[in-house]
């Protein structure tokens, strides 16, 4: 374990001096009787000294505050369950994704949460925003057993003032027991010793049994998956960036882009993982981003890769040196290295975490199978059709158990995290993107060349060339070619992209094998489809893919 000291001198940003402030809600509201010591609304620098004190980390030679999150490396969605009562039954769509939980189970894990965080020696309280519109934000409170994690929700979230503080009600809480392991042999339906429950009627979400920080964002995330759409605003899950005129949202699932690509020398970052889009326009739900490191280098991520060097920072399995340098080439924990930072330690940002309605709306999909092209532009039916798909693969590490990439389907490019049916969410898409014009287009950061094993993913320099030409209307008069079984529009030519890689079939060595994968795929997209084809227009079912002879190409 390496000491320091942590002084204000050493973070970037300004301090408040909010430290055990708080409004008039105390933590019996949330059936707490501490007996321990309980720190209100600590700053950073305060509660990152108490993380080291307390064992529960390192920091680098630069200062920067890493952690380690034990046997749980990613989310635990099968631990994952939503209360099935009377404020839930009819709005959430139950299923493998959003599974329900009896509110007896609710109620006993509230209880043993509740004994657990009572009788800590400390507890670390944080009174947050999640929202930067202020019309539409829900005020929040975690409380937690470790110094790291509030750290954590800290920088994640949006930090209010002092003079919000003084007012500060939260409407929602997660109560945080990283070390309380349940006992699936005697607690039945929970599936290992972590749980994820969240009650809506209750306001309330518990976490338990995994030391994974992300927990605590997309918990909150699917709150607000929740809350939007019954005022005709739409969540994403997306990140977005903006020149003031020209504004434009990344859909993606966790290692597809999202993080890296929005962080644009050239474009006004607003943020990196979590939006709403409302009759004004975009707002981000959060005040930090959240990273993967795994590769990073700075000569392609020199944004990034700086907030590695800022003390604020909190970076999740990195294996440091024996200097204490970060080793980002090293996944000996986990593929799913990661930094919390702040919104703030991006030089190029929009201050207000708002931007106009977006002109072009990018699909990320990090093809697993080298099939779909580096870039092509959808039709109005083909964006609906693939939001509603949401294709992907799981990228190693993001998940529990997942080890390669693997295909995957995840409706509105985040299942996970919406409540609701995906049709809530995709007429909301459809129509704001009608009603503002936006174009679609959907960006492969994956493979071609064969696919996984057989190439490595595209690089880097050619994802950001292509992206940048779409964005800026580089690509309003080039020749495009029909994908024959897609439908959708490869540019022929794109300034500093080569043009062989544009059409995929061309970087195999055997069309015919091409050919045959191609049509695999195109069945997935079929058989994925079919359990929304029911309450789906026939203009967009007829938007997806289909099959093809070799000889037919």
């Amino acid at each position: 374990m390496k000491t320091a000291t942590l002084t204000e001198k050493d973070f970037p940003l300004p301090l408040l001096g909010t430290a055990d402030l708080h409004g008039p809600i105390g933590l019996d509201a949330h059936g707490l009787e501490p007996r321990g010591t309980v720190r209100w609304n600590y700053e950073t620098p305060e509660l990152q000294q108490h993380a080291m004190r307390r064992g529960e980390g390192d920091l680098s030679a630069h200062g920067v505050f890493t952690s380690r999150t034990g046997a749980r490396t990613g989310r635990s969605p099968k631990d994952k369950f939503t209360v099935r009562d009377a404020v839930s039954e009819d709005t959430i769509w139950w299923g493998k994704i959003n599974q329900p939980c009896k509110p007896e189970l609710f109620e006993k894990m509230l209880g043993h949460a509740q004994w657990f965080l009572s009788h800590r020696e400390e507890l670390f309280v944080q009174d947050l925003f999640c929202g930067a519109n202020t019309a539409h934000r829900i005020s929040l409170r975690v409380v937690t057993e470790s110094a790291w994690h509030a750290a954590f929700a800290r920088t994640m979230m949006i930090r209010p003032t002092a003079a919000e503080l003084a007012t500060h009600k939260p409407e929602y809480t997660v109560l945080h027991t990283p070390y309380l392991l349940a006992d699936p042999d005697t607690v039945a339906d929970l599936d290992s010793n972590a749980f994820i429950l969240l009650s809506l009627k209750h306001k309330l979400v518990l976490i338990g049994g995994t030391q994974y920080a992300g927990e605590i964002k997309k918990s909150l995330f699917s709150i607000m998956n929740y809350l939007l759409p019954a005022t005709g605003q739409l969540p994403m899950h997306c990140s977005c960036n903006t020149t003031g005129d020209n504004t434009a949202v990344f859909f993606g699932l966790s290692g597809t882009g999202k993080t890296t690509l929005s962080a644009d020398p050239n474009r006004r970052l607003v943020g990196d993982d979590e939006h709403g889009w409302t009759d004004h326009g975009i707002f981000n739900f959060e005040g930090g981003c959240y990273a993967k490191l795994i590769n990073l280098k700075e000569e392609e991520e020199p944004a990034i890769y700086a907030t590695t060097r800022m003390p604020g920072t909190i970076m999740e399995n990195v294996i440091l040196g024996p200097d204490g340098t970060p080793d980002f080439t090293n996944d000996s924990l986990t593929a799913n290295t990661r930094a919390a930072y702040p919104i703030e330690y991006i030089k190029n940002r929009e201050p207000s975490g708002t931007a106009g309605h977006p002109q072009n709306i990018v699909f990320l999909t990090c093809d697993a199978f080298g099939v779909l092209p580096p870039i092509a532009q959808l039709t109005p039916e083909q964006a609906a059709y693939h939001f509603i798909s949401g294709y992907t693969a799981k990228v190693a590490g993001t998940e529990m158990n997942i080890d390669t990439p693997t295909a995957t389907f995840s409706t509105c490019f985040g299942a996970p995290f919406m409540p609701r049916h995906p049709g809530v969410y995709a007429k909301l898409l459809t129509e704001k993107m009608a009603e503002h014009q936006s174009q679609c287009w959907l960006l492969n950061t994956g493979w071609i060349a064969g696919g996984y094993g057989q190439s490595d993913r595209i690089k880097i320099k050619w994802t950001r060339a292509l992206l940048n030409a779409a964005l800026e209307g580089q690509l309003a008069n080039v020749d495009y070619q029909t994908d024959p079984r897609f439908g959708f529009q490869i540019p022929q030519t794109c300034p500093n992209v080569p043009s062989e890689i544009l059409n995929p079939r061309d970087t195999w060595e055997s069309p015919t094998a091409y050919d045959h994968q191609a049509n695999q795929l195109s069945q997935m997209f079929r058989e994925n489809f079919q359990q929304y084809a029911a309450d789906t227009p026939a203009p967009i079912c007829n938007a997806g893919p289909g099959a093809m002879s070799s000889n037919s190409t």
